[in-house]
């Protein structure tokens, strides 16, 4: 097996160079409206699997991005979803991404009534008097509460990226937000997770930054 000689600043570009390759044998062909963000989850990854399940409601992204723009906040249910959205990009329009999982009225909250913390931090969310992006990887009961939360005209989201990995409810909880008809990214069936999310809104904020 040979070792490619790549420069550091060069890995990303061969990166997406050896999945376009690897799709074109697999017989994929992306929507070029939302190969970036495909190619951008599989680089994160390195499962091709979600050239298949990423769904997009209408366009999703343009809404997302125009939301950013516009002064939404990205809230995310783990810190590590966080962590790893590109805070100097998102800070080019004056953005920022929020996570109130580990507050610690949130905690004493959901203690108290017996629920997830990440349910009650959507909650939080909707008390921000601000547009929200959710970025959720982590936990179903958040896309549960969101959903929930619309229904009941106490939120109204600028999108929803759905991306909770696991077992539990995991599956259920994405087609909610679908059949919700919220502006939305999911990854349908058990795979996601917070890495996910955080690529998902990265490759947002980098066709921002293009245009």
């Amino acid at each position: 097996m040979k070792i490619e000689n790549i420069k550091p600043m060069d890995i990303e570009k061969r990166s997406m160079e050896i999945i376009g390759e690897t799709l074109a044998e697999l017989g994929k062909t992306l929507d070029p409206a939302t190969a970036d963000i495909v190619k951008r989850v599989i680089h994160t990854s390195a499962d091709f699997d979600y050239a298949d399940n990423l769904y997009f409601s209408e366009g999703a992204a343009e809404t997302i991005g125009r939301a950013i723009e516009g002064g939404a906040v990205i809230v995310t249910d783990t810190t590590m979803a966080q962590s790893g959205i590109n805070k100097r990009t998102l800070k080019l329009f004056g953005g920022e991404a929020l996570c109130f999982i580990g507050d610690e009225d949130v905690a004493a909250e959901a203690k108290e009534r017996g629920v997830t913390r990440a349910s009650v931090s959507m909650e939080k969310a909707a008390r921000l008097g601000r547009p929200v992006v959710f970025a959720i990887g982590n936990a179903p009961t958040a896309l549960l509460r969101i959903e929930e939360l619309a229904k009941e005209g106490r939120l109204s989201p600028a999108g929803v990226i759905g991306v909770p990995v696991g077992f539990v409810n995991v599956v259920e909880s994405k087609e909610r937000i679908i059949a919700s008809g919220l502006p939305c990214i999911v990854a349908r069936g058990r795979k996601g997770g917070s890495n996910v999310a955080a690529a998902i809104v990265n490759a947002i904020l980098y066709r921002m930054k293009r245009v």
